[in-house]
Parts: structure tokens; sequence; C-alpha cells
């Protein structure tokens, strides 16, 4: 058999392997994509989820507090906290793991949302002690912490999908491929040293 016939076979054989082991990695690598973008989307439901509540427990707190014959500074700023974090929050949209800047940014927004409703519970709380017997604020406050515990679930599993890509397109040989088509590694969520602390209210 001649040297070229043997050559182009090689090369056939080589195209063949870069074929298919192309088309696996891309393959796989856009089945863990559509997983993060997924994972992300249950995420915003969640967070969603969260900023219609919100509205409900002011208004049912506000219209508990009507009959009070005087204004608790504490409760007032609370609220106000409370409607600056959620307007930022409101405004910062369409944020995803494919823009890392963003992404960074809008939970921020939420975190400091998180942090700011805390606040205003425990300062209705402490204002108005006979309000944690209304069966419309308990109910809720019951729906706002499922709500939290919906949020930290979806977001522990964004950041196990989010592993599992970010491997598949950083591995060796992978990591070419990923490099010819355009796939890049997703951001992770990044924790807040505020988050970490409880919210205090003093008087």
């Amino acid at each position: 058999m001649k040297k070229s016939v043997i050559v182009i076979i090689v090369l056939v054989v080589l195209a063949a392997i870069a074929f298919f082991s192309g088309k696996s990695a891309y393959n796989k690598m856009v089945t863990l994509e559509q997983d993060v973008d997924q994972s992300w989307a249950k995420v915003e439901v969640q967070y969603q989820r969260r900023m219609d509540l919100i509205p409900n427990l002011v208004n049912t707190v506000k219209g508990y507090a009507e009959h009070e014959s005087s204004t608790f500074e504490n409760v007032t700023r609370a609220r106000a906290g409370l409607s600056d974090a959620y307007n930022q929050a409101r405004e910062l949209d369409n944020a995803t793991p494919a823009d890392a800047n963003s992404f960074d940014t809008y939970n921020q927004a939420q975190d400091k949302l998180k942090s700011a409703l805390g606040i205003y519970v425990n300062a209705v709380r402490e204002a108005y002690p006979d309000l944690k017997a209304n069966e419309q604020f308990l109910g809720l406050q019951t729906q706002l912490e499922g709500t939290e515990n919906r949020i930290a679930t979806e977001r522990g599993r964004y950041t196990d999908v989010v592993k599992e890509y970010n491997v598949a397109v950083k591995r060796f040989p992978a990591n070419i491929w990923a490099g010819m088509f355009g796939f890049s590694a997703k951001p992770q969520f990044k924790a807040d040293a505020e988050a970490a602390k409880a919210p205090q209210v003093e008087f």
C-alpha cells in the first residue's frame, strides 16, 4: 500500500475521531448549559415570589397600624429601608449567568432585600406585639419563610449544576472544544459577608 494512501486513511480516521469527539463534547456542554439556565430560572421564580409577597406584608402591617396613635420611628425607618431595597431589586431585571457583572449585582440586590425584610419584620414584631397573633400577618410570614427556604434550595441546586458545567468546560480536552464553540465558565453565588449576620433592631 502506498504511503499516500496510508496517510489519507490516517487523516480520515483522525478527522472522524475529532468530529465525534467534538460532537460529543458540544452536545454535553449544550445540555449542561441548558441545565444551568433552567436552574437559574427556578431561582428567579422564587425571587419573584418574595417580591410579590412583600407589598402584601407591608400593607397588612400598615392596615393594622392605622389605629395606632403614634408612629414608631424604627418601623418607619425599617419600612423605608425595605422600600429602597425592594425598588433596587425591581430595577435590576433580566440578570443571567451569561453576564457575570449583572448576575453579581442582581444577587447583591436580592441579598440586601432579604436583610432589609428581616430588619422590617423584627421591627414590626417589637413595635406591634399583638400583630404576631394576626392571622393574615402570620400567613404572610409563613409564606415568606417558605419562600426563603425555596430560594436557598434552588440556589443550592444552581450551585451544583454550575459546578458540573464549569468542570465540563474547563477539563482537558473538553476545554479546547469549549473555547472553539464559545462555552465559558458560569458565575457562582458569592457569599455576602453581611448575610451571615443576624439583623438587629435597636430601640
